[in-house]
């Protein structure tokens, strides 16, 4: 399963913090650790919003095989983007597709306000009931996440694995909450997946 992490615009320890959460959940899941190969966009300021920036650090990373995809283009790839970096991934996801890749699946994590649509499975994790409801207003796929309590934005990128919160699905008109799980938990059943499929 390969993943690309495309940040928002904040601390880089923030995505540190993300992505050891995130190798951790996957160590001590039934996916197999070395199946995952996670690619973090390193940009921390406005490039985190443009799609060329991260299309062209994707291409680089392949060409060089930092990022151990196999056949290239084929290999499909889940993008998972925070914030602003919502912005940036979304073009990114479609512009991939032009050339050829494959998008498994798209993940914004708040990214309030940013138009979600696309041909691939997108899923919007937020960080309270008003973000998920308004955003999904601009298009969201049928699993969902919203943090209940509600927490403060950077704690949905920060520590995940502490934020509570409902799973719904948003095909429904009127969707009861599915389950409640942590926002890693919710994150760990859409890899799972994925990486079966």
């Amino acid at each position: 399963m390969s993943i690309i992490i495309c940040p928002g615009i904040h601390e880089p320890e923030l995505t540190e913090s993300f992505r050891l959460g995130l190798l951790d959940v996957i160590a001590n899941s039934a996916i197999a650790p070395n199946a995952a190969n996670i690619l973090i966009y390193p940009g921390k300021d406005f490039s985190v919003l443009s799609a060329l920036h991260i299309l062209q650090f994707l291409r680089v990373s392949v060409a060089h095989r930092r990022y151990r995809l196999t056949g290239s283009l084929k290999s499909p790839i889940i993008f998972i983007s925070f914030s602003a970096g919502v912005v940036g991934a979304i073009g990114a996801a479609h512009l991939w597709q032009l050339l050829g890749g494959r998008v498994k699946a798209f993940i914004a994590i708040d990214g309030w306000g940013v138009p979600l649509q696309g041909n691939f499975p997108i899923h919007r994790m937020s960080h309270d009931y008003f973000t998920h409801w308004s955003s999904c207003l601009l298009g969201c796929g049928q699993n969902n996440f919203y943090a209940e309590p509600a927490v403060d934005h950077l704690s949905m990128w920060r520590s995940p694995q502490i934020v509570q919160g409902c799973w719904v699905d948003s095909s429904i008109e009127i969707s009861p909450p599915k389950g409640r799980l942590t926002a890693t938990e919710f994150l760990l059943m859409l890899l799972k997946r994925y990486e079966a499929n």
